[in-house]
């Protein structure tokens, strides 16, 4: 079979700024092997650096994984993702730093698509940001909160700042920690964060605040609520 010339045309590459719908996103970015991370977020392509910084941005995101890792550790029904390429809607492919979800089995809003992505919104998004005026909180914020995010996370490293958003009639407000500075999910019961500790990385108090949720009666009522083949 001898190919049309749009047969022979070369994939065109990736550029920050290109204007794409999300099937022509994926094309692009599937025929760039040598490239980290892309993002769409409202139809405009963000192509993240290589390298990232350890203060400012590794040693952070190996601190929630490993908060939010021992809550999937003992809490049957969800799954923690790192960096998962997610497809929220037709302008928006974004890749979180984590994503916390409750299985299609157990209820979830999101699924795992045939090809292996996530498709829908996850229930939980976490994202690290080297400041307010990163797009995490524009943006992506935006377009988290249209497809019904239900909480979302933003820590802003550079301003030892903190914000859990949780999605309240088509809105994100923010959360409020407790006297000891503790902020707790309303969707995943007993997922507790003691934000101090956090932002100075003590991750010892980190862990005891998240265990003393974990043994709430909100996290043991979780488990009732699971399938008998899951619980």
């Amino acid at each position: 079979m001898v190919k049309t010339p749009a047969q022979h045309r070369i994939i065109p590459l990736l550029e920050n700024g290109d204007k794409l719908t999300r099937y022509e996103f994926e094309r692009r970015y599937n025929a760039m092997t040598n490239l980290k991370k892309a993002e769409l977020i409202e139809g405009i392509v963000y192509i993240m650096p290589a390298a990232l910084r350890f203060r400012s941005h590794g040693q952070p995101h190996g601190w929630i994984l490993t908060w939010l890792g021992n809550y999937e550790a003992a809490t049957p029904g969800v799954a923690l993702g790192v960096e998962p390429t997610v497809r929220l809607d037709l302008d928006n492919e974004p890749q979180p730093d984590a994503v916390l979800l409750i299985t299609p089995e157990a209820g979830g809003q999101a699924r795992v698509s045939e090809d292996d992505y996530i498709e829908g919104a996850p229930e939980l998004i976490v994202e690290i940001a080297a400041s307010s005026v990163a797009i995490d909180l524009h943006g992506k914020k935006q377009a988290y909160r249209r497809n019904g995010v239900k909480e979302y996370i933003v820590w802003q490293v550079l301003e030892q700042k903190l914000s859990w958003f949780s999605l309240e009639q088509g809105e994100y407000l923010e959360l409020v920690p407790d006297d000891l500075g503790v902020l707790r999910s309303r969707v995943f019961p007993g997922l507790w964060l003691a934000v101090p500790e956090l932002l100075t990385g003590n991750m010892q108090s980190v862990l005891a605040a998240l265990q003393t949720g974990l043994q709430s009666p909100e996290h043991a009522a979780f488990f009732e609520q699971l399938p008998p083949s899951m619980s």
